[in-house]
């Protein structure tokens, strides 16, 4: 665990209890996150106010944590943008959202709607977006201020504590797997299959591509396996770029793993006019590819970020239908600073949702498993 890692709690005693909120803060970079009780928000113009049922952990908020990133967010905030919940009040001018809907809260928390990148269909590129749970307080919380105009549409019936990851994990492999140009005929790489990768698996498998997955630990290439990975590598007993090379080689690897090392092993494993998709956010914001092999081999290398409302909207469709599964653990919110050492110490197999309803904690993984018939 980090320094001082105990949970603590602080009270503003000034206002009424139906008032204030339980809230996960981020006070200082080097330090635990601290359980507080806010006030409640209050929506301003285009905004909604959201009860949080379900919020999942991303790497990305223990990046903003931690303060990794070269922009760091605002002391204090509350972490979070995979929260879904009920929108329980509405500022002046929403239309698009009313009191009782069931929303997600993604990454992209807003963007100015009139810019070339917002208008051509790539909002996420938008350099006045404002992130959830970064710029912007997110979903650790028992209720949460959103635009109304950025917020995911949860279909009825379907269950928040999976709509959660799949609006950041979800959407995210989704966009990359479009990103890669995957089709039929092509065999995939995905290196890292656990919160994001797992989804990768699946869409890369709906995209009908052979799919490859490489991890460290036996239990979540198993569970890769069971999700429809068609061969696995352990990159911990064997070289990964040998195994794929003998496969022939990917047509395109999606580097979902937060380690460099993974990213130039991704890059290694391609076979000619190959693709490489950056997706993870290493803390160490580098890596080594030769430009002599980039050259002569016709390698692509794309960046993908999220993705829009549009493909939120498309995994969310995909999810109803009963194409894919997420393999979830839920947890309380004041086990946030264990939680997050679980993921660094990468025992967590699939992704941990935050359960702000108190509700109880979810099916092992093997029912889990079990239950979606894989």
């Amino acid at each position: 665990m980090r320094p001082g890692s105990t949970t603590t709690f602080i009270n503003t005693h000034q206002l009424d209890p139906e008032e204030l909120m339980k809230a996960a803060v981020v006070r200082d970079f080097r330090q635990p996150l601290v359980i507080e009780h806010r006030p409640v928000p209050t929506p301003g113009h285009g905004e909604i106010v959201v009860r949080i049922e379900a919020s999942g952990l991303c790497h990305t908020d223990i990046h903003a944590a931690h303060g990794d990133w070269p922009i760091k967010p605002t002391l204090p905030f509350v972490p979070g943008h995979e929260g879904v919940g009920i929108v329980t009040r509405v500022g002046a001018g929403v239309t698009r959202v009313k009191e009782g809907d069931r929303v997600a809260l993604p990454w992209l928390g807003y963007a100015c709607g009139t810019c070339e990148f917002c208008v051509s269909g790539w909002e996420t590129l938008c350099v006045q977006q404002v992130n959830t749970g970064y710029g912007m307080d997110g979903a650790y919380s028992e209720y949460a201020k959103a635009f109304a105009a950025y917020v995911g549409i949860v279909p009825a019936g379907l269950d928040p504590f999976d709509a959660a990851p799949l609006a950041c994990a979800g959407v995210t492999t989704y966009k990359a797997v479009k990103a890669s140009g995957a089709r039929s005929s092509d065999l995939v790489a995905v290196f890292g299959v656990g919160g994001l990768g797992h989804l990768a698996v699946q869409y890369a498998k709906i995209a009908g591509a052979t799919v490859v997955a490489v991890d460290l630990t036996e239990d979540k290439l198993a569970m890769a396996k069971q999700l429809g990975a068609d061969y696995t590598v352990n990159a911990a007993r064997e070289d990964p770029v040998q195994a794929i090379q003998q496969l022939g080689g990917a047509d395109a690897a999606i580097a979902l793993a937060v380690s460099p090392r993974a990213f130039e092993q991704a890059f290694a494993s391609l076979r000619r006019k190959g693709t490489l998709v950056f997706v993870a956010l290493p803390a160490d914001n580098s890596v080594r590819i030769p430009i002599f092999e980039t050259v002569l081999n016709g390698i692509t290398i794309v960046g993908s970020i999220v993705g829009t409302r549009k493909d939120l909207d498309e995994v969310y469709e995909l999810h109803a239908r009963g194409r894919t599964h997420v393999i979830r653990e839920t947890r309380s919110l004041e086990t946030v600073n264990q939680s997050i050492q679980d993921v660094l110490d990468g025992t967590v197999t699939g992704r941990i949702v935050f359960d702000l309803r108190d509700a109880a904690v979810a099916a092992p993984l093997e029912r889990q498993l079990t239950a979606a018939g894989v």
